[in-house]
């Protein structure tokens, strides 16, 4: 990864509807949605992307934000075709998402990698092709079984857990210059030593 390479196009992972809006699978969504806030942009459906699109501009540097409309299992539809009219290569790509494996209010930055049975990582590298793009990890938590996970993914977060969650995105949200800029180790030190 050069300095050069850096992300174009930030993608939130989540399901779309006021049903799914709060519940921890949508941790992705809130990211992107924290940007949108901070940068000015508007979020617009956008079907040939099969998701909501907006652009922000940060010192300099251009960077796409989708919010896929597809469900989490078909987040790969919309991401490959944003990817590929604006010929974007896979390491200028990161996708944030909801992570069990990480305690509520962790946050890491990852590059490559499997899709660790997350349904919307998993359709992104079937569709696109390829693992090597970056993700941004947002813990969630676990509920102790893996047969009470979908339930718990799908359900909203309780107000301690929900805090650290949004203090997790807030932070990661403070690295997008870095980000888009190519520094990844620098925005990694920041956020893995929270």
């Amino acid at each position: 990864m050069t300095a050069e390479m850096g992300i174009a196009l930030i993608v939130g992972l989540g399901n779309p509807g006021e049903r799914y809006a709060q519940t921890r699978h949508n941790a992705g969504f809130w990211f992107v949605d924290e940007l949108a806030r901070r940068y000015g942009a508007t979020l617009r459906s956008e079907s040939t992307f099969h998701g909501d699109v907006g652009r922000i501009t940060v010192e300099g540097r251009d960077c796409y934000l989708l919010k896929p409309a597809t469900f989490m299992n078909r987040s790969g539809r919309a991401v490959v075709a944003l990817a590929n009219f604006y010929k974007l290569g896979a390491g200028q790509i990161l996708v944030a998402h909801d992570e069990i494996d990480l305690p509520p209010g962790t946050v890491k930055l990852k590059f490559g990698g499997g899709h660790g049975g997350h349904n919307g990582l998993r359709d992104i590298i079937q569709m696109g092709g390829s693992r090597e793009f970056w993700r941004l990890r947002l813990g969630v938590g676990h509920p102790g079984h893996r047969d009470q996970v979908t339930d718990y993914v799908l359900g909203r977060a309780g107000a301690a857990e929900q805090r650290a969650i949004d203090e997790a995105v807030d932070a990661a949200a403070d690295q997008v210059v870095q980000l888009l800029h190519g520094e990844f180790e620098r925005a990694m030190q920041v956020l893995h030593s929270r």
